[in-house]
């Protein structure tokens, strides 16, 4: 190789140097300086993802809870297979417990009552008769001698219109009146509530006397 030829070549490479050098100034020199801090464009993106999380737990937490196919399906027409299937109680089975728990100790389960102390409460007059005449007697209470079924009792029941609200004793006389083979009508709270207010100045026992006015 001749000394000419080495030479050209260090030029050339001398040269080559200098353009690149100059090519990266230039790109140095057009590059966008990087703005401080970070974009705002993925933080407005980054909250309104977390608002549509937020917002859309609260709706499915309000709304999905009471959604039952069962029930908003026009073709639904069978229960969910092991529901439980809850049956409302009747008004003679609520009052089952008020009987067991304030009438039991004197007129006995069997509704029989107590021969020569407290008379039956089974197919009588005055358990399937006039139901207004039984809810003064739990209301206010009843003192002297009362016939029932042609035997005669001379006691007192207590007053317990203080103890019980209206429901309750419409629902206990409901279950005395349907009761050991009796077959009347259930007494419903708002007759209690009528009477309870008609009443409302009475401070005394009723009498038999004075129920057997009151009409059939």
């Amino acid at each position: 190789m001749s000394a000419n030829d080495s030479n050209f070549r260090v030029e050339q490479s001398g040269a080559s140097d200098d353009s690149i050098q100059q090519v990266h100034a230039r790109l140095l020199a057009t590059k966008p300086e990087k703005a401080d801090g970070y974009s705002k464009l993925p933080l407005v993106v980054l909250g309104l993802m977390c608002s549509a999380i937020f917002f859309g737990s609260i709706y499915l937490a309000h709304f999905s809870l009471r959604f039952d196919p069962l029930v908003y399906s026009e073709r639904a027409n069978r229960e969910k297979p092991g529901a439980v299937k809850i049956v409302p109680l009747t008004r003679a089975q609520l009052g089952k417990k008020v009987f067991d728990t304030t009438c039991l100790a004197c007129h006995q389960a069997n509704g029989l009552g107590v021969p020569g102390q407290y008379p039956p409460l089974v197919a009588t007059e005055w358990v399937t008769g006039n139901e207004e005449r039984m809810i003064r007697i739990v209301l206010h209470g009843l003192n002297g001698p009362i016939t029932v079924n042609g035997k005669e009792y001379n006691n007192v029941m207590a007053p317990l219109g203080a103890v019980l609200k209206d429901e309750q004793i419409a629902n206990v006389l409901s279950y005395i009146r349907a009761s050991w083979g009796n077959s009347a009508p259930e007494v419903l709270p708002e007759t209690v509530a009528k009477v309870r207010a008609e009443t409302s100045s009475r401070t005394t026992f009723w009498t038999a006397a004075e129920l057997l006015k009151i009409g059939n």
